[in-house]
């Protein structure tokens, strides 16, 4: 159990599939101009990450690895996280269209979000049994959420302050994410 509880605070914290290993970076800058959409995205990406997680370890450990067919991990991996993602953009066109229309382009970027991809390869590369793999997918996908909506909130802020023409937008946004994952890099030491 506690080995549980250090690998969801490395995962979180110290190992953030964002601000540590630069991982999802697209959908991290932008979605983060509003918390409703951070809020939205953060909860696609939870769901999508936690069950591609577990799927994708079942996939390589009772097929691909069985079968010798570990050369096919990318494109099993990939057809998963496509299927799930389609699946949140069903649901949420439905049941949240506010929502929906506020994700815009970046809901079907989940399938190309390469955080996604590399905590199901992480998982698969670090040999993590299922119960490490549901926990290790759960962890990335709310440090994931924390960064996301950290940031944004602290790009509402930004948007009130007096930014130099030359830093607006973009490159204000990119400095204030360096900033941010500097004070995640103070976790490094906590495990």
């Amino acid at each position: 159990m506690g080995d549980l509880i250090v690998l969801a605070i490395s995962c979180i914290l110290i190992n953030n599939i964002v601000l540590a290993q630069y991982l999802g970076n697209c959908p991290f800058l932008g979605t983060s101009k509003k918390m409703e959409t951070a809020v939205g995205m953060s909860m696609a990406v939870v769901f999508v990450l936690v069950m591609a997680g577990l799927i994708t370890w079942v996939v390589n450990t009772y097929f691909l690895q069985k079968f010798g067919l570990e050369y096919l991990r990318t494109v099993a991996f990939i057809l998963v996280i496509a299927s799930l993602v389609q699946f949140v953009e069903m649901f949420l066109k439905k049941s949240i269209p506010a929502l929906y229309a506020g994700l815009g382009i970046f809901l079907p970027l989940i399938t190309t979000n390469c955080a996604v991809m590399g905590a199901c390869l992480i998982n698969v590369n670090e040999e993590y049994n299922f119960i490490e793999a549901l926990v290790a997918s759960f962890a990335y996908a709310i440090g994931f959420g924390l960064a996301l909506i950290l940031f944004a909130g602290v790009r509402e802020r930004i948007l009130l302050a007096r930014v130099p023409r030359p830093l607006q937008d973009t490159s204000i946004a990119l400095v204030t994410a360096g900033v941010l994952s500097l004070v995640f890099m103070a976790f490094k030491g906590m495990v």
